[in-house]
C-alpha cells in the first residue's frame, strides 16, 4: 500500500469517527432535552402538561418580598404580583388562580382583613391562601388558620419550604376541586345536578342584575312519566331521563347557561341574554327536539316520550326575589300541563304570556 492510499484510509477513519462522535453527540443532546422537558413536567406536580401552568397570586406590600417569590417559583408556576390588598382583591376575582401568597402586615387593609373578604366573596372563597408574617405569636397563627388561611410561613422563609408548600397546596387544590366537580354532576345524565344548581343560581341572578341583562329561568319535566315507568319498567325509564337530558343540554352550551336535573323527572334550565318572546320560541325548538327522538310512550296515552316546559323571563333589579320568579316559572309549567303537555307556556318581562298551542 503506497503513502497515498494510506492517507486516504486515514482520512476515511478519521471522518468516521467523527461523524460517529457528531451522532453521540446529539443523541446525548436529544436525551437531555428530553430529560429536562420531562423534569419540568414533573416539577408542575398538579396533573398539567408542561407549558400549561398553574397560577399564583403574590400579594405582599414589600417589592422586595413580592420579587423573591417570583424569583423561587417563577420557574414551576405563573406569578402575578400586587402590592396593596385593594389590588389583590380586583385580581383574585379576575385570575383564575389556584392559590394565593398573602402578607399580613399591609397598610389600610391587612391580611387579616383581605383572608375574611376572600373567604366572603363567592367567586375566591375556593382559592387556597398561605400567610406570609414576620409575627411570630402564635395567636396570630391560630387567627389566620380560623379566617380560613390553609397554611402560615414565617418570615424570613427558605425558598426550598416554600415551593414545598406551594406544590402541595396547588395539587390538595386540585384534587378538592375534582371531588367538588364530581359532586356537582348528576350521576344519571351526566348534567348538572341538584346541588349545582343551587350553587350558582343565585350568582347568575346576579350578575343579570349587575349588567341589566334579562335573565330566563325555565322548569320542565318529562309527561307522563310514571305512566312510562309503570308501563316500560325502571330502567327504561333511565333511559328516557338520559336521552332527554342529552337532548335538551345540547341546546345549553354557552358559559353562562345553567342546565341541571332537578329532581327524578325534572329539570330547570337558566340562560341570559334573550328577551321573553326570543325566550318562548327558543324553548319550543327544546321542546320539539325532544319529541323529535321519538321515544315510544304508552300509545292509547301519548305516542312519543315528551316535555312541558314553563318559564318566565326578568331583568333582576334590587328589591327583586328570585325565589319569586322561580314559583313563577313552575306555575307557568303547571298551566302548560294543564293545557295538555307537550307544549311551553312563558311570561315575559312585562308580564305578556305566550302559549303554545293556544
Amino acid at each position: 500500500m503506497d503513502n497515498r492510499e494510506r492517507k486516504q484510509g486515514a482520512e476515511k477513519k478519521l471522518g468516521a469517527e467523527k461523524k460517529l462522535g457528531a451522532e453521540k453527540k446529539l443523541g446525548a443532546e436529544k436525551k437531555l432535552g428530553a430529560e429536562k422537558k420531562l423534569g419540568a413536567g414533573k416539577k408542575l406536580g398538579v396533573g398539567k402538561e408542561a407549558g400549561t401552568r398553574e397560577k399564583i397570586l403574590v400579594i405582599d406590600d414589600s417589592a422586595v418580598q413580592t420579587e423573591h417569590l417570583y424569583s423561587i417559583l417563577k420557574e414551576d408556576y405563573e406569578v402575578v404580583r400586587c402590592q396593596t390588598a385593594q389590588e389583590g382583591l380586583r385580581a383574585a376575582k379576575d385570575g383564575n388562580f389556584s392559590l394565593i401568597l398573602l402578607d399580613v402586615i399591609m397598610p389600610d387593609m391587612d391580611g387579616f382583613m383581605l383572608l375574611q373578604e376572600l373567604k366572603a366573596t363567592e367567586l375566591t372563597r375556593h382559592i387556597p391562601v398561605i400567610l406570609l408574617t414576620s409575627l411570630a405569636d402564635i395567636q396570630y397563627e391560630e387567627r389566620g388558620l380560623l379566617l380560613g388561611a390553609v397554611d402560615y410561613v414565617a418570615k424570613p422563609f427558605s425558598p426550598v419550604i416554600i415551593r414545598a408548600r406551594v406544590n402541595t397546596h396547588v395539587q390538595l387544590y386540585h384534587y378538592q376541586m375534582e371531588y367538588r366537580e364530581q359532586a356537582m354532576v348528576d350521576g344519571l345524565t351526566g348534567v348538572a345536578n341538584r346541588r349545582r344548581y343551587e350553587d350558582v343560581s343565585r350568582n347568575k341572578w346576579e350578575d343579570a342584575m349587575r349588567f341589566g341583562l334579562p335573565l330566563s329561568i325555565c322548569m320542565f319535566d318529562i309527561d307522563k312519566f310514571k305512566l312510562y315507568n309503570d308501563t316500560f319498567g325502571h330502567p327504561a325509564g333511565d333511559q328516557v331521563i338520559i336521552s332527554v337530558a342529552k337532548s335538551v343540554s345540547a341546546h345549553f352550551q354557552r358559559a353562562t347557561d345553567l342546565f341541571a336535573r332537578y329532581g327524578g323527572e325534572e329539570f330547570v334550565a337558566m340562560f341570559m341574554g334573550s328577551a321573553g318572546k326570543s325566550a318562548f320560541e327558543f324553548m319550543k325548538t327544546v321542546r320539539q327536539a325532544v319529541e323529535d327522538l321519538h321515544i315510544p310512550h304508552n300509545s292509547p296515552v301519548c305516542e312519543w316520550v315528551t316535555i312541558s316546559a314553563g318559564g318566565v323571563t326578568c331583568v333582576p333589579k334590587a328589591g327583586d326575589s328570585y325565589d319569586t320568579f322561580l314559583k313563577l316559572a313552575d306555575t307557568m309549567l303547571y298551566d302548560a300541563k294543564r293545557l295538555g303537555r307537550n307544549r311551553v307556556v312563558w311570561m315575559g318581562e312585562n308580564g305578556a304570556q305566550w302559549r303554545e298551542k293556544d
